[in-house]
């Protein structure tokens, strides 16, 4: 089920420029809570988009707002960590998962 996106989102500077699909897989991932993860099919599904699972990814590989949107939080279906852009690469995903107790250490 698609969630609407939480208001104080929409007056993130530049959130506007952002297309509606874009938009939607942020919204999701501000969802997720601490401690936890989602794969990117399960992002795609939640946004009603089950087979834009690739899509995802680049929607996530451009989020300006880490770590307030904690794309750090999805991973491959098989639970591998997939690719991050942020700070430190796949090692600073890995860091910030295993400090948050989502993943062992």
């Amino acid at each position: 089920m698609v969630k609407p996106i939480p208001a104080h989102l929409l007056h993130l500077p530049g959130w506007s420029q952002h297309t509606p699909f874009q938009q939607a897989v942020l919204a999701a991932v501000y969802s997720i809570p601490k401690g936890e993860v989602r794969t990117y099919q399960q992002v795609a599904r939640i946004i009603g988009r089950p087979k834009a699972v690739r899509a995802v990814g680049t929607a996530l590989s451009k989020n300006p707002y880490a770590p307030l949107v904690p794309c750090h939080r999805v991973v491959k279906s098989d639970g591998t960590l997939g690719n991050y852009s942020g700070k430190g690469g796949k090692a600073g995903k890995k860091k910030m998962l295993q400090k948050e107790g989502a993943i062992e250490r």
